[in-house]
């Protein structure tokens, strides 16, 4: 059966991500896009919105809704489609704090509706073999480097600032998603060095530093002032060798050796994973990454940094 969604907010990331991975997938049937600014991007689907309610009002049928609005606008829009009775897919970050999304499980749960907090990374190419060769390996060491230029990636989106917006673990928390779900013992923060602009609320940088339940350390570097290529990287280092992952989870290689090394098709597996917990009926909300930036914000020593300015 088709489910019939709706992609609430309508910018980069939903125009570059989620509608190609929806007219891909056999699964869902996009009716509608929700957007206070419409582009002409969103009359390609069958009908266009400014707000939520104009939706909910429409004689437009939907089973679900994919929220793509900026984090702090999430929650409100969220409680009105579990009340209206629609499963809801939340982007990354599924919100602003750990409570009101703990709060959003509890009325899925109320309302019987899914709700699907999504973590894109953890469906690039090579993630699911590293996790495999991982498991029966005593890792000792962790190292992530995280960096990229934010001008590049997040042009004019000025709600990444403001408190809420998560600055650079808006892309860093993409690499929490991916070393919760690959290693075995959880890891928790001990120290971290936040980097803030003077006219920013929130950080451009920062290096964190965790302790596994065996003593091991996971290590990361973020930055937004990198110049050049991205490097989203991940390397761990076991009893049995050294494995990377590279390109935000596209390349794998053992000791050197390149396993996978593929393009990243993660949107289609996160539709995949929504489409599976909606015919299951269950919910899923995993908020380890979530809970780790929220440690860094709680003891991370803030550092003042020179003014941003795109």
């Amino acid at each position: 059966m088709t489910t019939r969604i709706a992609l609430i907010g309508f910018g980069k990331i939903a125009r570059d991500q989620h509608q190609p991975a929806l007219a891909a997938h056999e699964g869902f049937d996009l009716v509608a896009t929700v957007d206070p600014q419409l582009t002409a991007d969103a009359t390609s689907t069958p009908a266009s919105f400014t707000d939520f309610d104009a939706l909910l009002a429409s004689d437009v049928e939907v089973d679900a809704v994919a929220l793509c609005v900026p984090p702090q606008h999430r929650f409100a829009v969220a409680c009105q489609a579990i009340e209206a009775g629609l499963h809801v897919l939340l982007e990354k970050p599924p919100g602003i704090t750990l409570s009101e999304v703990a709060d959003l499980e509890q009325r899925a749960a109320t309302a019987g509706t899914v709700l699907y907090a999504s973590w894109h990374s953890r469906h690039a190419p090579a993630i699911e073999a590293a996790r495999e060769w991982l498991l029966p390996q005593t890792v000792t060491a962790v190292e992530i480097d995280w960096c990229e230029d934010v001008k590049v990636f997040h042009p004019g989106q000025a709600w990444i600032w403001e408190p809420g917006g998560l600055g650079v673990f808006d892309p860093g928390i993409n690499a929490l998603s991916i070393a919760t779900h690959i290693l075995l013992r959880p890891f928790a923060l001990r120290e971290a060095t936040l980097d803030v602009p003077g006219n920013c609320a929130t950080p451009i940088a920062a290096r964190l530093a965790f302790v596994d339940t065996n003593g091991a350390p996971v290590d990361a570097i973020m930055d937004w002032r990198h110049e050049g290529p991205p490097r989203w990287q991940i390397r761990v280092v076991t009893d049995a060798g050294e494995l990377r992952l590279e390109e935000g989870g596209g390349r794998l290689s053992i000791d050197g050796d390149v396993r996978i090394d593929e393009d990243k098709d993660e949107y289609g597996g996160v539709y995949d994973r929504f489409a599976s917990l909606i015919q299951e009926q269950r919910s899923e909300v995993d908020l380890r990454p979530f809970t780790h930036v929220a440690d860094a914000f709680m003891l991370g020593r803030r550092r003042t940094v020179e003014d941003f300015h795109e």
